[in-house]
């Protein structure tokens, strides 16, 4: 029974990142006054199929002097810790994997260890174009989860609990976003840097033209990065849903379609913007980290632990 708990998670969830894809493509043409994919199938919703299909027939090439079994290994590491994360995500009442009571600590947990996917993947290429890029991926990542864990536990705060569930009943009443909308918005900045979305995506803007940490990653292995990256925009803002929306609540009805209308309204956001703004330098990124986001967000820190000392 478990196991088809899991597989009717993972199936649907690799079709939405299969067709989140074609989304973007359709979404972003719109936007910039071209067709998108419209050839392969009725408008092109075949279109993720067929880049599938591309990818799984193609030879996957390995690198002569490369760590062959890091190699191929850290594209599994990225997927799975991306996939793992969703066993406690809640989808309605009572509709869940796993219901801890710690839910929160473990998805920061599980976003924390897919960063070694992304290191192994650098390192076990023997490429210096690889490595560079995985080093600036993985500074990337761990600085921007450091404001990301302060938010989470902003939230945390606010509703007094680590469970999601409850966090969710919490928001019956008014939304998170509501008292915190500031945060909202550093926690959404935050998590295009997190997902390695634009104008963040600085692994795919090298100099050189090259895709950072999977330069030397082709065929299936590629793919599985892919997966796992737009398995974490999903995931992003499913969490983000849930924190600081009310999840899959809205005006006292449950409903899984209700979380799926504010999920898609996030993404419909994170693919606007990459529409919209240029590309930062890493330097800029890195700075509006550790001179602007993180003192402002200390400050929020400390002005809602004080108020919530004072109101108890």
């Amino acid at each position: 029974m478990q196991i088809f708990e899991i597989l009717l998670l993972i199936v649907p969830l690799l079709v939405s990142i299969a067709y989140l894809t074609l989304a973007e493509r359709k979404v972003m043409g719109s936007m910039q006054r071209r067709l998108g994919p419209n050839k392969v199938g009725v408008l092109g919703v075949l279109q993720p199929v067929a880049d599938g299909l591309k990818l799984a027939i193609k030879e996957t090439i390995l690198v002569s002097q490369a760590n062959k079994i890091l190699f191929l290994f850290a594209p599994y590491i990225t997927l799975v810790f991306g996939l793992l994360a969703w066993a406690v995500i809640p989808f309605n009442r009572g509709i869940i994997i796993a219901d801890i009571g710690y839910s929160i600590l473990y998805i920061l947990l599980i976003s924390s260890l897919g960063v070694l996917g992304i290191i192994l993947a650098g390192w076990s290429a023997n490429s210096k174009y690889a490595l560079l890029g995985s080093l600036r991926t993985t500074a990337q990542l761990i600085s921007y989860e450091v404001v990301i864990g302060l938010m989470v536990i902003m939230v945390v705060m606010l509703t007094d609990s680590l469970n999601l569930i409850s966090i969710i009943e919490a928001q019956k009443v008014i939304w998170n976003i509501i008292p915190i909308m500031p945060i909202f918005i550093i926690f959404m900045i935050s998590a295009l840097a997190e997902t390695n979305r634009a104008p963040m995506d600085l692994p795919e803007a090298e100099s050189e033209l090259v895709a950072g940490f999977q330069t030397e990653h082709s065929a299936l292995s590629f793919a599985y990065f892919f997966l796992g990256e737009y398995g974490n925009i999903i995931l992003i803002c499913t969490i983000t849903s849930n924190l600081f929306l009310g999840g899959y609540s809205l005006f006292g009805i449950n409903s899984g379609i209700i979380l799926g209308v504010k999920v898609s309204i996030l993404l419909f956001a994170f693919i606007w913007i990459r529409a919209t703004f240029p590309r930062m330098r890493f330097d800029q990124l890195m700075s509006l980290m550790w001179t602007g986001l993180l003192p402002l967000v200390l400050g929020y820190f400390i002005l809602i632990a004080s108020i919530m000392v004072v109101m108890i």
